[in-house]
Parts: structure tokens; sequence; C-alpha cells
């Protein structure tokens, strides 16, 4: 995924620094990881206002640099983040970054709102290039599955959902995906989609189940 990408890369730069006599590693990679991060942990769990503080403090640290890649791969963070958790807002920083954006990052974003085509599989993140090229949405769902990364595991079903190919198999995976991490965000908007897809088939008992895991996940947000 994205995200990993851009922090590895400025991780691994730090490292470097760190163990080596060379220049000593400036501040505002180490800044910018470490917001990044926060950031996008605060958004999974559900803590806008955090979320929102951290990105201005990394987005800063990258646009003193004046290094465009960096800064537009770190609006693509955002953006993953938002498809993981099904969140359908356009992607402001990125749309306004667009025209400097290179093939590869035009492709995951337009993977992200669903409106990639299995040409722009090739110019993907590695987890995700299965995933766009299935040529059905149960082979979809499996390439899905079969990321091992948590988080680039539910950019995929969020991308799926958005493109208008989520199966009810993607749809528990990505409850259960998000369930084991403790992301309230996601949790809750797949649940969301697993409640309203037992109305619509009749399924009572089962809408009820769902709200009420919904109802306690929300009330572990208020403590």
């Amino acid at each position: 995924m994205m995200t990993r990408h851009i922090l590895i890369a400025l991780a691994s730069t730090a490292a470097l620094g760190a163990c080596s006599s060379g220049p000593p590693v400036p501040d505002w990679k180490m800044n910018a990881q470490d917001s990044l991060k926060r950031a996008t942990d605060a958004y999974m769990d559900g803590k806008p206002q955090i979320e929102k503080n951290e990105f201005a403090r990394a987005r800063s640290e990258i646009a003193s640099t004046g290094k465009m890649d960096l800064l537009i791969r770190a609006e693509l963070i955002r953006c993953a983040a938002r498809a993981a958790s099904l969140d359908f807002e356009e992607c402001s920083g990125f749309a306004a970054l667009r025209a400097d954006a290179s093939p590869e990052d035009t492709a995951y974003a337009e993977y992200l709102a669903g409106r990639a085509g299995p040409a722009d599989a090739a110019r993907l993140p590695e987890p995700q290039r299965a995933v766009l090229a299935a040529g059905s949405d149960t082979a979809a769902a499996a390439a899905a599955k079969a990321i091992a990364d948590p988080m680039s595991q539910l950019v995929a079903a969020g991308a799926l959902f958005k493109a208008n190919r989520a199966t009810p198999e993607l749809a528990a995976m990505a409850v259960d995906t998000a369930s084991a991490q403790g992301w309230r965000r996601p949790l809750l908007a797949w649940l969301n989609v697993q409640a309203m897809r037992a109305d619509k088939a009749g399924d009572t008992m089962e809408a009820e189940r769902l709200r009420r895991r919904i109802a306690v996940v929300e009330s572990s947000a208020r403590r």
C-alpha cells in the first residue's frame, strides 16, 4: 500500500543516517514519518481532530522541502485511509496536486475512488494489482483476502465497494480485519454495510444482531 511505501522510505532514510557516519537525518523526515503514522492511526480509531492536527504537521514538514512527489503521496495516504473506511468524500488534497502527479499516483487515486480499469493494474502498488485485475467480483474478493497487510486489505475492500464490486464475503472479511485491529471507523462502516444488506434481505434477526454490535463499538468511542 502507498502508506507503507512512503513510511518505509522515510524510515529507512532515518535509519541509515542514524547508523552511518554521514550527515544527520533532517528533522523533517522523522517528524513527517511520525505524524503520518499518528494521523492514520487516529483516523482509523475514529479520532478526527487528532488526525487533522497530525496530518497538518506531516504535510507542513514535507511541504517545507518542496518535494511534490512526497506531498502527493502523503495526500494519497489520507485518501487510502478514507477508502478503507468507506468515506465517499472527494480527496481534495490530492485533487489540488493532481497536475503534478505521476501516472502511478493518478492510477492509485482512481483505484481508491473505484474508477480504475484493468489497464491501470500495472501502475498500482503490488498488493492491489491482483485485486484490480481480477475478472470477477468473487476473484477480486479472494485477491483482497490474500493481502497480508491489514490496512492494504481494507483499502482493497474499500476500492471494490466503491466500484460496486463488494461481495458479502468481502464485507465479512473487512469486518473481521477491522475488528482484529481495533479500528473503530472502518469496523462501524462495514458493520453498517452488513446491517443494510440484512435489512434488504429481510433478515431481521441478523440486522438486529449487527446493530447490537454496532452499538457496542460506538459506546467504546465515547469512553
